[in-house]
Order: C-alpha cells, then sequence, then structure tokens
C-alpha cells in the first residue's frame, strides 16, 4: 500500500476519482491551518506528496525542501500541481532519491489563449478603454487608438509546451514569431513555428516580447534594466512564466520612459502583488493574478495527469514528465524497497 499525501488546497475531482480505482494506493489530506501533528503524522509516512505549485499559497514550512526530506524518510516522489515546481527544491530531491514530476504541458492552451488575450489587451487598449469609459468623459476615441497585431513580430523568449502553442496562434493572427531557447535545437524551434534568434536579436526585433521560460537561477532577473533598454522603443512586454524572471523596478522605469509602451503581466514576484504596488497604478499595465492556466479544462487535465503519473510510476512504470531523470535508478531502487 503507497500514500501519496495532499493538502486541502483545491484540486481537481479527477485526481482522488482516478486513483481511487488504484487498489495499492490510497490518498490522504490535511489541513494547511488544521493540527500540525496531523499534518506531519501523515507527511512522515508519506510515499509520495502531491504538492501546490504556488509558492506564495503553501507555508514554507510543507515546501519540498530538504527540512522537509529529512522527516519524510519513506517519501520516493512528489508530484507538483502544474508545470512549475517552485515549491520544490530538485536539487535536495535528487540528493535524497526522492523523484520530481511536473504536469508540464497540461495547461499549456490555456496559457496560450490567454497570452494571446493579454497581447490584444495591451495593443488594441481594451481594459484602458473599459477603465476610462466608466470612470470619466471628455475624451476621445482616438486618444484610445490602438494597433494591430497582424504584421508585428513577437519575439517568445521559451518555446517549450506553451511557446509553441502561443507561435501556432500568433502565425493565425499574421503575426511573423522569432523565439530564442538554448534548450531547443534550431531546426525544432523552426518545426515549432518560429524562427531561432539569440536573445539580444529578439529583444532588438520584437514589437512584443512574450516570455514562456522557467525560473531558475540562469532566467531570474533576466529581464532587467539593460534588457529592457536593448528592446525597441514603444514596444510591449507580456509574461505569464514565472514572477522574479522580469525585474518589476526596471520594467516600470521602462513604462515611465516610454521605452515599453504597455505590459500585460500574469506572474508577479508576490502574488497577488500589493495593492499599492506601482505597476498595479499605471494605466499602461493590464494585470492578472497568475490566471493564464486557471482554466475549468486545465485544472481537470492537471488533476488527471498527477493521478495517472503517479499511479504509472508507484507502479514501477516509466514517468513521462521526470523533473530530475537522472535519479531514476535510485527511485526505483528504493521502490522496490519500499514494496517488499
Amino acid at each position: 500500500m503507497f500514500r501519496i499525501v495532499r493538502t486541502n488546497q483545491k484540486l481537481h475531482a479527477a485526481f482522488t476519482e482516478r486513483l481511487a480505482r488504484e487498489p495499492g494506493l490510497v490518498v490522504e489530506q490535511f489541513e494547511l491551518d488544521g493540527s500540525p501533528d496531523h499534518a506531519w503524522s501523515l507527511l512522515s509516512r508519506a510515499h509520495a506528496y502531491q504538492i501546490s505549485a504556488a509558492r506564495d499559497e503553501l507555508p514554507k514550512s510543507f515546501h519540498a525542501s530538504a527540512e522537509l526530506l529529512a522527516r519524510c524518510p519513506q517519501l520516493l516522489c512528489v508530484s507538483s500541481g502544474g508545470a512549475g515546481y517552485d515549491t520544490v527544491d530538485v536539487d535536495a530531491c535528487t540528493r535524497a532519491g526522492v523523484l520530481v514530476l511536473n504536469q508540464a504541458g497540461a495547461n499549456a492552451q490555456s496559457v496560450a489563449e490567454a497570452t494571446l488575450g493579454l497581447i490584444i489587451d495591451i495593443t488594441h487598449r481594451i481594459s484602458l478603454s473599459d477603465r476610462r469609459l466608466r470612470r470619466e468623459r471628455g475624451f476621445s476615441r482616438e486618444d484610445l487608438m490602438g494597433e494591430e497585431i497582424s504584421g508585428k513580430t513577437l519575439g517568445l523568449i521559451g518555446i517549450g509546451h506553451v511557446g509553441r502553442t502561443v507561435a501556432r496562434l500568433a502565425v493565425a493572427f499574421g503575426m511573423t514569431v522569432i523565439a530564442c531557447d538554448p534548450l531547443i535545437d534550431p531546426d525544432e524551434i523552426r518545426r515549432r513555428g518560429a524562427e531561432p534568434v539569440d536573445l539580444d536579436p529578439l529583444l532588438r526585433r520584437a514589437d512584443i516580447v512574450s516570455v514562456h521560460c522557467p525560473r531558475d537561477a540562469g532566467t531570474l532577473g533576466m529581464m532587467n534594466e539593460a534588457a529592457f533598454a536593448r528592446m525597441k522603443g514603444g514596444a510591449y512586454f507580456v509574461s505569464t512564466a514565472r514572477g522574479g524572471i522580469h525585474d518589476q523596478r526596471a520594467l516600470l522605469a521602462a513604462l515611465q520612459s516610454g521605452q515599453i509602451r504597455a505590459a500585460g503581466l500574469d506572474v508577479w514576484e508576490q502574488e497577488p502583488p500589493p495593492l499599492d504596488d506601482p505597476l498595479l497604478q499605471h494605466e499602461a499595465v493590464v494585470a492578472t493574478y497568475h490566471t493564464a492556466g486557471v482554466t475549468t479544462e486545465a485544472r481537470a487535465r492537471i488533476a488527471l495527469w498527477a493521478a495517472d503519473q503517479l499511479a504509472q510510476v508507484l507502479a514501477g512504470g516509466a514517468a513521462p514528465r521526470a523533473v530530475n531523470p537522472e535519479v531514476w535508478p535510485r527511485f526505483q531502487a528504493r521502490l522496490t524497497s519500499a514494496a517488499l
């Protein structure tokens, strides 16, 4: 019997329903605001931990850190409830022989559609028009004049599951798509619908820059003052990736100077951002609360994919979305030992 432990955070019912069909698995749940002793009694016996990917919604004590792993000696795998895994210390898991799983691609269509929505919103000034129409008079339609995206060059920083879907949608709107992604071969980038370029020419050429890369040591703060300065004057910036990849203070300065005409932001350093965050007060910013991937379809897909993958790896099958595949031999040995 393998125990899968999760918190009481929202998770589509497809997760529990799918795992209920597996006779060798049991799902146990603890309340985040309940008894810590109860939570740790479950986690300390857990073989798998289904964890939220939202770093600001899960207390740090329940992040998959080295400290948590030390208290959970039976833990075999950690499964993130999304494509990201900000709440998981992957290096610590690898050292402990714990397999890390994510659900990369499950919300790609939702995030891509939201990305196009933000692009259309900031270029056509839809939210700005809505806000002004509700609160004032004395302005003309020309004061709210926007731009078509057809014929524009879209620069994608990252062309994985989400980026490739954005590329497909953008081409349908008549856009030229360029992309940089050091993890993907140039020929594959072309097959995904974009011209491969390095980051510097992408920033200089793109009318709209959209971020779709993971948040890690190499990308944290990547879109900084120098990066925004290299962009075309009056270009647009969009991010539906992760907070911290773009420097919010540098972006604000670029918006104030007019270097960046407008920005569509779904992700923030702190989520939700404080009400007095200056980016929220800026007229040229369209803001959402990390909801690009929060759709009915995506949430159901994530839950089902997570359940399927957990059932598969705990039965000894391959992990289609392993974040640290190098740990696989050690994971298999630990799994075999746990099953005896």
